[in-house]
């Protein structure tokens, strides 16, 4: 994996999470929990799981609605 690669899923990850600390304020446990759900925790902690969310276009806005989708979602099973 490239060195570009590595830096762009990176700013995946941080730019899917802090859109959902910022739209998601008023829920920050939920939102914490969500994340760590995402990524994993110990060992299988994986950031690069943020990926799931984008799509070859690489359009943000498209990515962030996939991310809220996927909130409400585990929000509202």
């Amino acid at each position: 994996m490239s060195m570009g690669t590595k830096n762009r899923l990176n700013l995946i990850g941080t730019t899917c999470k802090a859109h959902l600390r910022e739209r998601h304020a008023a829920s920050g446990a939920l939102v914490e929990e969500f994340i760590l759900e995402i990524e994993g925790t110990g060992k299988e902690a994986d950031a690069n799981a943020w990926s799931q969310f984008t799509d070859a276009k690489r359009d943000t806005s498209e990515m962030l609605q996939r991310v809220d989708a996927a909130f409400d979602a585990w929000l509202n099973p």
